[in-house]
């Protein structure tokens, strides 16, 4: 998340909160969930410095099954149902990185009705990645519902791969310093989690050091 620098911000969202205040579930004596309340816009400065956040819970053990993350931040391990482990985190990492830098979310995932759609979701990253590899399709039976026995995309509610591979994606950087920007995004988005680089391999990573001062 990126901190606030203009302050003027938090009076007006506090009075909203107070007027009409936001859906709330009560799921026990220490725990009530609070829908998300939109924040304006900075009105003389930039947002603040980024801040490291967890917006999901901790597990204990290697590995794991069941939903987390956000949508647009979520494996597609998670998606298809498959057992997963910290790699998802890394795929996440490389989301929002994408987000920070290029000022838009790399995935949408709408359908026509402007609902977050798994179908969708699936569709962009084929049109970002290809198609997975036969290997990774075969871990789970849900993956037939939008792949064939031979790994092609079926087209499932008449959902179309969109032509949109990374390269025209990234509208920031020219030259060298894209192609090291997409070799570094690729080495974290990649179908297969165990191909995914640790967390401390992207800190070695040329573009990387070369971005931070």
């Amino acid at each position: 998340m990126l901190s606030i620098d203009d302050k003027s911000l938090l009076p007006e969202f506090e009075r909203a909160e107070v007027e009409e205040p936001s859906p709330k579930k009560v799921i026990d004596e220490t725990r009530t969930i609070y829908g998300s309340r939109k924040l304006g816009l900075p009105k003389d400065s930039f947002w603040g410095q980024p801040v490291l956040c967890d917006f999901g819970e901790a597990r204990i053990g290697q590995t794991h099954k069941g939903l987390i993350q956000p949508e647009l931040y979520r494996a597609p391990e998670v998606l298809f149902n498959m057992e997963w482990n910290y790699s998802v985190d890394i795929w996440s990492v490389a989301a929002l990185i994408w987000d920070l830098f290029e000022g838009q979310h790399l995935f949408h995932a709408l359908d026509e009705t402007q609902e977050v759609s798994a179908t969708h979701h699936v569709a962009e990253m084929v049109g970002y990645l290809g198609a997975p590899p036969l290997e990774y399709l075969r871990r789970s039976k849900v993956t037939n519902n939008v792949f064939d026995e031979k790994g092609h995309w079926k087209g499932a509610g008449g959902v179309v791969v969109p032509e949109m591979p990374l390269e025209r994606a990234e509208v920031v950087l020219e030259d060298e310093e894209k192609r090291q920007f997409l070799i570094f995004v690729r080495s974290m988005l990649k179908w297969l989690p165990e191909e995914r680089r640790r967390a401390a391999e992207l800190l070695t990573d040329p573009w990387l050091k070369g971005a931070i001062p």
